[in-house]
């Protein structure tokens, strides 16, 4: 899918494939235009795809969980390519700061309360042998009898 196809799309269906409204991808492509032309100052091959395609790509990934195959065929990329724009869209916008979560740290800094409840389902009691159970019975069988 390219960013051609759904830039007109309306604000709900726009938010529906990829996960974030007009105005916030817009604000998304200034951050990563920016890290581009400072990138791309240095020289080097003109990327296989436009910055916008490159984080719908990355929301794509993010959003649906498809495999960086998928991603690939879809943009006519290889995968080694599209895991190397996924993981740049994602660092340059975290470094931003702008789209990052706070820290756990932050989180017990706040004035909220949470109380988290965990419960170990994973443990279910086995059945030990009985005393004078058949060894066969046990769980081990050491021949054929």
């Amino acid at each position: 899918m390219k960013y051609e196809n759904i830039k007109a799309y309306p604000d709900g269906k726009f938010r529906r494939i990829t996960g974030v409204n007009h105005a916030t991808y817009a604000k998304m492509i200034e951050i990563l235009q920016s890290a581009e032309s400072g990138r791309r100052s240095r020289g080097g091959p003109k990327p296989g795809l436009s910055v916008e395609d490159q984080l719908l790509a990355t929301l794509e990934y993010l959003r649906e969980y498809r495999t960086y195959a998928h991603i690939a065929a879809g943009y006519g990329l290889s995968e080694s390519q599209i895991f190397r724009i996924i993981r740049w869209v994602e660092d340059t916008l975290i470094k931003d700061g702008t789209f990052s979560l706070p820290g756990r740290k932050e989180l017990l800094k706040s004035d909220f309360e949470y109380e988290i409840v965990v419960v170990d389902t994973t443990e279910t009691p086995i059945e030990k042998p009985r005393h004078k159970q058949r060894r066969y019975y046990s769980g081990k069988k050491n021949g054929t009898q």
